[in-house]
Formats: C-alpha cells, sequence, structure tokens
C-alpha cells in the first residue's frame, strides 16, 4: 500500500469526507509532507472504490456542483488496521537497530563524509 492510499484511508477512518476534507486531511495527517492533486485523489477514491475498501456515503449539490462523500468500509479499516500494524512493527525494528549504532547512542549523526555534527 502506497503512502498516499495509507493517508486517504485514514483520513476517512474518522468518519466520512468530501474530496476536499480528505485533501486536507492527508495535509494535515502528513505535516504537510504529502499533498494531493485532485487527479491523484480521486484516481486513488475510485479504485478504492473499485476494491471495496472505501464507498461513497452520500453526494448533495453545493454551489451547483456535486459533492461525493466517502466512507470507510470495514474492509478498508482491516486493511488500515493491518498496515498501521506493519509499519508499526518495522519502525520499531528501525529504531531498535538505529539506537544500537554507537554515534547515534551517542546523541551524535554522522555526515557522509565521517565528520560529526
Amino acid at each position: 500500500m502506497q503512502e498516499p492510499t495509507f493517508l486517504i484511508l485514514t483520513a476517512l477512518a474518522a468518519g466520512p469526507k468530501h474530496g476536499y476534507g480528505v485533501t486536507q486531511e492527508v495535509s494535515e495527517i502528513s505535516e504537510g509532507t504529502v499533498t494531493l492533486r485532485a487527479g491523484t485523489l480521486y484516481g486513488a477514491l475510485d479504485r478504492l472504490v473499485e476494491q471495496e475498501l472505501v464507498t461513497v456515503d452520500r453526494q448533495e449539490v453545493v454551489d451547483g456542483r456535486l459533492r461525493r462523500y466517502y466512507r470507510l468500509t470495514d474492509a478498508g479499516a482491516g486493511k488500515l488496521a493491518e498496515r498501521a500494524r506493519r509499519l508499526r512493527k518495522h519502525a520499531e525494528v528501525a529504531e531498535s537497530r538505529l539506537q544500537a549504532r554507537p554515534n547515534l547512542a551517542l546523541g551524535f549523526t554522522a555526515d557522509p563524509f565521517g565528520a560529526c555534527a
């Protein structure tokens, strides 16, 4: 599962959202490091609907435009939970191995040329 997909599912875990709401939530969750463009977002949402991980919750017309709200399905929640567990496990291993490095254990970080910061 790619990071944008993980973040979209995470955004929808709190409840139904329309596309712009998903985009804003993803930006907030990722602390601004992931910005979804409309084409990317709606392509991902269409794929997630097709995979039955997300469903259309409702539609409404706002200012003459159709606004579609998406909701995480139970299958989507299960996939998100599974991926979150795997990421947590991998992060724990990475942190453990990084702490075992002598230069990091002492609070130093080495640059690629061998100097310490």
